[in-house]
Protein backbone atom coordinates (compact mmCIF):
# COMPACT_ATOMS: atom_id res chain seq x y z
CA UNK A 1 0.00 0.00 0.00
CA UNK A 2 2.78 2.54 1.06
CA UNK A 3 4.59 1.96 -2.51
CA UNK A 4 1.38 2.28 -4.30
CA UNK A 5 1.20 5.46 -2.39
CA UNK A 6 4.23 6.72 -3.57
CA UNK A 7 3.64 5.88 -6.81
CA UNK A 8 0.55 7.65 -7.28
CA UNK A 9 2.14 10.93 -5.28
CA UNK A 10 5.39 11.01 -8.03
CA UNK A 11 2.83 10.32 -10.98
CA UNK A 12 4.02 13.61 -13.11
CA UNK A 13 2.53 12.52 -16.14
CA UNK A 14 3.02 15.02 -19.24
CA UNK A 15 0.28 15.95 -21.83
CA UNK A 16 1.23 16.45 -25.00
CA UNK A 17 -1.67 14.94 -27.64
CA UNK A 18 -3.23 18.13 -29.18
CA UNK A 19 -3.80 21.97 -28.07
CA UNK A 20 -6.85 24.03 -28.58
CA UNK A 21 -6.38 27.14 -31.08
CA UNK A 22 -8.40 30.05 -30.28
CA UNK A 23 -10.24 30.28 -33.29
CA UNK A 24 -12.82 27.63 -32.29
CA UNK A 25 -16.15 29.31 -33.85
CA UNK A 26 -18.59 31.57 -33.09
CA UNK A 27 -21.03 28.72 -31.02
CA UNK A 28 -19.76 25.56 -29.43
CA UNK A 29 -21.74 22.75 -31.34
CA UNK A 30 -19.07 22.27 -34.22
CA UNK A 31 -16.50 21.70 -31.73
CA UNK A 32 -18.26 19.63 -29.82
CA UNK A 33 -19.10 17.53 -32.73
CA UNK A 34 -16.02 17.14 -33.83
CA UNK A 35 -14.83 16.14 -30.53
CA UNK A 36 -16.75 13.86 -29.82
CA UNK A 37 -16.03 11.94 -33.31
CA UNK A 38 -12.60 11.79 -32.36
CA UNK A 39 -13.64 10.34 -28.85
CA UNK A 40 -15.68 7.84 -30.40
CA UNK A 41 -12.71 6.96 -32.42
CA UNK A 42 -10.59 6.16 -29.57
CA UNK A 43 -12.44 6.01 -26.24
CA UNK A 44 -14.15 3.18 -24.74
CA UNK A 45 -17.45 4.37 -23.95
CA UNK A 46 -17.13 7.68 -25.41
CA UNK A 47 -20.89 9.05 -24.63
CA UNK A 48 -20.20 8.16 -20.83
CA UNK A 49 -20.39 11.74 -18.59
CA UNK A 50 -20.86 12.63 -15.11
CA UNK A 51 -23.84 14.67 -14.07
CA UNK A 52 -23.62 16.46 -10.51
CA UNK A 53 -26.76 17.55 -9.47
CA UNK A 54 -27.67 19.52 -5.68
CA UNK A 55 -29.84 17.93 -3.17
CA UNK A 56 -32.29 19.79 -1.10
CA UNK A 57 -29.98 19.64 1.83
CA UNK A 58 -27.42 21.43 -0.27
CA UNK A 59 -25.57 18.62 -1.21
CA UNK A 60 -23.80 17.70 -4.33
CA UNK A 61 -23.64 14.12 -5.56
CA UNK A 62 -22.25 12.98 -8.61
CA UNK A 63 -22.57 9.84 -11.15
CA UNK A 64 -22.25 8.57 -14.66
CA UNK A 65 -24.78 8.52 -16.89
CA UNK A 66 -25.37 8.16 -20.76
CA UNK A 67 -25.57 10.68 -23.50
CA UNK A 68 -27.65 9.43 -26.04
CA UNK A 69 -28.56 12.31 -28.18
CA UNK A 70 -27.63 15.91 -29.34
CA UNK A 71 -30.85 17.35 -29.80
CA UNK A 72 -32.17 20.93 -30.78
CA UNK A 73 -28.38 21.59 -28.89
CA UNK A 74 -30.06 20.09 -26.00
CA UNK A 75 -27.80 17.05 -23.91
CA UNK A 76 -30.32 13.85 -23.73
CA UNK A 77 -30.35 11.18 -21.25
CA UNK A 78 -32.28 8.84 -19.84
CA UNK A 79 -32.94 7.58 -16.16
CA UNK A 80 -35.36 6.97 -13.46
CA UNK A 81 -37.61 10.09 -12.07
CA UNK A 82 -37.58 8.70 -8.84
CA UNK A 83 -33.93 8.11 -8.69
CA UNK A 84 -31.89 10.27 -6.10
CA UNK A 85 -30.84 12.40 -8.84
CA UNK A 86 -34.40 12.58 -10.31
CA UNK A 87 -35.24 13.93 -7.15
CA UNK A 88 -32.14 16.56 -7.02
CA UNK A 89 -33.47 17.83 -10.51
CA UNK A 90 -36.93 17.98 -9.23
CA UNK A 91 -35.81 20.05 -6.60
CA UNK A 92 -32.83 22.05 -8.42
CA UNK A 93 -32.98 21.96 -12.11
CA UNK A 94 -29.08 23.32 -12.04
CA UNK A 95 -27.09 20.51 -13.49
CA UNK A 96 -23.08 20.18 -14.60
CA UNK A 97 -22.35 17.44 -17.24
CA UNK A 98 -18.94 16.64 -17.79
CA UNK A 99 -16.65 14.33 -20.37
CA UNK A 100 -13.05 12.89 -19.84
CA UNK A 101 -11.71 11.56 -22.56
CA UNK A 102 -8.15 10.09 -20.95
CA UNK A 103 -6.49 9.22 -24.49
CA UNK A 104 -7.53 12.47 -26.06
CA UNK A 105 -6.46 14.21 -22.71
CA UNK A 106 -9.60 16.33 -23.33
CA UNK A 107 -12.37 17.38 -20.85
CA UNK A 108 -15.65 19.24 -21.63
CA UNK A 109 -17.56 21.08 -18.63
CA UNK A 110 -21.10 21.74 -19.00
CA UNK A 111 -23.30 23.71 -16.87
CA UNK A 112 -26.99 24.36 -17.45
CA UNK A 113 -30.59 23.32 -16.62
CA UNK A 114 -32.52 20.17 -16.82
CA UNK A 115 -36.11 19.53 -18.00
CA UNK A 116 -38.34 16.43 -18.62
CA UNK A 117 -38.24 15.71 -22.29
CA UNK A 118 -41.62 15.42 -24.17
CA UNK A 119 -42.95 12.30 -23.38
CA UNK A 120 -43.28 11.12 -27.13
CA UNK A 121 -39.31 11.23 -27.02
CA UNK A 122 -39.36 9.03 -23.92
CA UNK A 123 -41.25 6.61 -25.87
CA UNK A 124 -39.44 6.47 -28.79
CA UNK A 125 -36.29 5.48 -27.06
CA UNK A 126 -38.10 3.14 -24.33
CA UNK A 127 -39.70 1.10 -27.42
CA UNK A 128 -35.71 0.78 -28.92
CA UNK A 129 -34.19 -0.81 -26.17
CA UNK A 130 -33.44 -3.90 -25.47
CA UNK A 131 -36.31 -6.10 -23.86
CA UNK A 132 -34.32 -6.93 -21.08
CA UNK A 133 -33.29 -3.55 -20.25
CA UNK A 134 -37.29 -2.32 -21.09
CA UNK A 135 -38.03 -4.84 -17.56
CA UNK A 136 -35.08 -3.90 -15.74
CA UNK A 137 -36.41 -0.27 -15.79
CA UNK A 138 -39.76 -1.62 -13.98
CA UNK A 139 -37.94 -3.79 -11.92
CA UNK A 140 -35.69 -1.26 -10.40
CA UNK A 141 -36.93 1.22 -7.78
CA UNK A 142 -34.00 2.70 -7.84
CA UNK A 143 -32.19 4.55 -5.04
CA UNK A 144 -34.56 2.82 -2.60
CA UNK A 145 -33.13 0.50 0.20
CA UNK A 146 -33.29 -3.28 -1.54
CA UNK A 147 -33.69 -6.51 0.98
CA UNK A 148 -31.96 -8.71 -1.03
CA UNK A 149 -30.87 -9.63 -4.72
CA UNK A 150 -33.21 -12.81 -5.13
CA UNK A 151 -35.95 -9.66 -4.46
CA UNK A 152 -34.90 -7.95 -7.12
CA UNK A 153 -34.64 -11.35 -9.50
CA UNK A 154 -37.88 -12.91 -8.93
CA UNK A 155 -39.71 -9.14 -9.68
CA UNK A 156 -38.07 -9.40 -12.65
CA UNK A 157 -39.09 -12.66 -13.58
CA UNK A 158 -42.93 -11.79 -12.55
CA UNK A 159 -42.88 -8.90 -14.83
CA UNK A 160 -41.33 -11.15 -17.85
CA UNK A 161 -44.46 -12.63 -16.99
CA UNK A 162 -47.17 -9.64 -16.72
CA UNK A 163 -45.27 -8.14 -20.03
CA UNK A 164 -45.00 -11.02 -22.60
CA UNK A 165 -45.70 -8.72 -25.95
CA UNK A 166 -45.04 -5.37 -25.78
CA UNK A 167 -43.29 -3.72 -22.48
CA UNK A 168 -44.49 -0.25 -21.98
CA UNK A 169 -42.80 2.89 -20.70
CA UNK A 170 -43.38 2.98 -16.99
CA UNK A 171 -44.30 6.48 -15.64
CA UNK A 172 -41.31 7.21 -13.62
CA UNK A 173 -39.13 6.61 -16.13
CA UNK A 174 -37.84 8.75 -19.30
CA UNK A 175 -35.68 11.06 -20.05
CA UNK A 176 -33.98 14.89 -19.37
CA UNK A 177 -32.26 17.51 -21.65
CA UNK A 178 -29.91 19.71 -20.21
CA UNK A 179 -29.87 23.17 -21.74
CA UNK A 180 -26.53 24.47 -21.50
CA UNK A 181 -25.39 28.37 -20.40
CA UNK A 182 -21.78 27.24 -20.14
CA UNK A 183 -19.36 25.01 -22.14
CA UNK A 184 -15.72 24.53 -21.15
CA UNK A 185 -13.29 23.02 -23.74
CA UNK A 186 -10.17 21.54 -22.19
CA UNK A 187 -6.94 20.19 -24.01
CA UNK A 188 -4.06 19.11 -21.83
CA UNK A 189 -0.85 20.61 -22.45
CA UNK A 190 2.79 20.21 -22.00
CA UNK A 191 3.76 21.79 -18.50
CA UNK A 192 0.21 21.67 -16.87
CA UNK A 193 0.03 24.74 -19.30
CA UNK A 194 -3.63 23.87 -20.30
CA UNK A 195 -5.96 25.00 -22.84
CA UNK A 196 -9.03 25.96 -21.99
CA UNK A 197 -11.59 27.90 -23.83
CA UNK A 198 -15.19 28.75 -22.22
CA UNK A 199 -18.34 29.50 -24.12
CA UNK A 200 -20.94 31.97 -22.10
CA UNK A 201 -24.32 32.23 -23.26
CA UNK A 202 -25.37 35.65 -22.99
CA UNK A 203 -28.32 37.21 -24.40
CA UNK A 204 -28.55 34.27 -26.90
CA UNK A 205 -25.05 34.82 -28.01
CA UNK A 206 -22.28 32.88 -27.34
CA UNK A 207 -19.38 34.66 -25.99
CA UNK A 208 -16.14 33.49 -26.65
CA UNK A 209 -13.44 33.09 -23.72
CA UNK A 210 -9.75 31.50 -22.98
CA UNK A 211 -9.06 31.15 -19.06
CA UNK A 212 -5.75 30.46 -17.75
CA UNK A 213 -4.67 26.85 -17.11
Amino acid sequence: MSQFLDDLKNDHSDFDNGKLESHVGNTPWDLFVKWYAEAFEKEQLANAMTISTVSENGQPGTRIVYLKELLNNKFIFYTNYNSEKGKNMGFNKKVCLHFFWPQLQRQIRIDGSVSKVNPKVSDEYFASRPRESQLGAWASHQSELLESRDVLEKRLIELDKKYQDIVPRPPHWGGYEVEPTKIEFWQGRPSRLHDRIVFLLENEDWKVVRLNP
